[in-house]
């Protein structure tokens, strides 16, 4: 049976609205809402579409901003039952999930990012390693669909119907785009359910690689690290890894690419590694900080053209952090704590960043910087809503 076919069993979407609870992806209200559109088959619309091979709608492209960094990024997005869909099929294709080597620990069964630093940290245990770092640029929109097609083919050789949805979805290079369909080159759509597994799949050679030559190497979707005992071997790692990179059309970010010495910690997935030591990475900080400092700017003008009282605008900078730290509604939405908090053992970067937005606070409160700002004392922010991120931290450890 294809897997095209399984996407029109209900017992199926009971499967998989159940493993999206027990991954926390739904709340108990959110839960209801899928149950009844589960129990409604309000899916078989769409799977009918694609068992009679008439593919999927021209895909939305979007640009969000990157990190908060003023920069955009292009992501994709289908109409609201075609994205269902496609998230189902994302579960349903956790069976090609052992061809993947373990060595790549993105969008894995049973397996998240804390498992790809706890395997590296285990496999560094009392050894003096280089390291190398690279981030590829852009990298689900930028695959090439005539090198993935071939390896997917392979993959889907036991699926036919399967791969050809797939050929007719990713060689369509249509995207509507304020208003009018564009012709482009899509990659595997960033955004869409299905572009994880697709980018798991189309570097699963380099992988492979690394893996039977017994190298200590993690690759989480476009982060990938490796490590060698001196540095001349970590060239010619350095060498293979580029060679694949070109082989397979792809760059790495230059401003992301980094080597580091056995004296140095290694950063990884926005965590800073030394031993056992593990705090948040030098880069991760600055991008709080900047990100902290254009919102306190962007409020004090807003503050200032509108005449708003001090602690109305100090409340909306502290909540709007509180969200981004603690809290989403949206329970697919990885919090800044939930992805941070599980893995330090060190509070030198929660206390930058809680002294740095306590910092800026103030100046948006006062409009300067200088002494007479303390008299915004510590236990007034507290009452306008502010929550350390020790202090959070301290309070999630003893749960």
């Amino acid at each position: 049976m294809s897997l095209l076919d399984q996407l029109a069993e209900q017992g199926i979407w009971e499967e998989f609205l159940a493993h999206r609870l027990k991954k926390g992806r739904l709340t108990w209200s959110t839960f209801e809402l899928a149950d009844s559109y589960v129990a409604e088959e309000r899916y078989l619309p769409v799977v009918e579409r694609l068992l009679q091979g008439e593919g999927m709608s021209i895909p939305q492209k979007h640009l969000v901003n990157k990190m908060g960094n003023g920069r955009k990024r292009v992501v994709y997005s289908f109409s609201d039952d075609e994205m269902n869909v496609l998230k189902a099929m994302s579960f349903l294709l956790y069976r090609y999930d052992s061809l993947l080597s373990p060595n790549c620990y993105s969008f894995r069964q049973g397996l998240t990012a804390h498992d790809a630093l706890h395997q590296v940290l285990t496999n560094l245990e009392g050894r003096r390693m280089w390291a190398y770092k690279l981030d590829i640029h852009d990298y689900f929109n930028s695959i090439p669909i005539h090198l993935l097609l071939p390896i997917l083919h392979e993959v889907m050789a036991d699926d036919s119907r399967l791969y050809a949805f797939f050929e007719q979805l990713l060689s369509d290079g249509r995207a509507l785009f304020k208003g009018e369909i564009i012709h482009e080159n899509r990659g595997v759509m960033a955004g869409t359910p299905i572009s994880p597994f697709l980018a798991n799949i189309y570097l699963m050679e380099l992988d492979r690689h690394f893996a039977e030559a017994n190298v200590v190497y993690a690759r989480y979707s476009d982060d990938i690290i490796l490590f060698a005992p001196d540095r001349a071997t970590l060239e010619e790692y350095i060498a293979t890894l580029s060679a694949f990179l070109e082989k397979y059309q792809l760059q790495a970010n230059p401003d992301k690419v980094r080597v580091f010495s056995p004296e140095e910690a290694f950063d990884f997935l926005g965590f800073k590694c030394m031993g056992r030591s593990i705090d948040i990475a030098d880069a991760t900080k600055r991008k709080m900080k900047d990100k902290i400092r254009r919102r306190t700017r962007s409020l004090l003008r807003w503050r200032c053209r509108n005449n708003v009282p001090a602690e109305v605008t100090v409340k909306v900078l502290i909540k709007q952090f509180n969200k981004k730290f603690y809290e989403s509604e949206d329970p697919e939405t990885l919090t800044w704590s939930r992805w941070f908090f599980p893995m330090i053992n060190r509070m030198d970067g929660l206390k930058e960043i809680d002294h740095y937005m306590q910092e800026n606070i103030r100046f948006l409160a006062t409009g300067k910087h200088n002494k007479a700002n303390f008299r915004w004392r510590y236990s007034h922010l507290k009452e306008l809503g502010y929550r350390s991120l020790v202090h959070e931290f301290y309070a999630a450890s003893k749960i």
